[in-house]
């Protein structure tokens, strides 16, 4: 627990001489990494249905003209 004395002489020294880091400009670019990341995940979901649909028309396509005896 941090007494007075503490409170009054030690923090205040710490404080001074603990180097501080320049964080402007770390959220935003946090969230431009995070919206990169879903950006690529969503291209990934998009040629993987893209790939499903297709293969899946190409099946009913294919079953269909089977059953008109084509």
């Amino acid at each position: 627990m941090l007494n007075q004395w503490t409170m009054r002489y030690v923090v205040p020294i710490y404080v001074r001489l603990t180097p501080r880091r320049d964080e402007r400009g770390e959220g935003v670019i946090s969230v431009a990494v995070a919206v990169l990341i879903i950006a690529i995940l969503g291209v990934a979901a998009y040629a993987a249905f893209d790939r499903v649909f297709d293969t899946a028309v190409n099946k009913a396509e294919s079953s269909v003209n089977n059953v008109g005896g084509g």
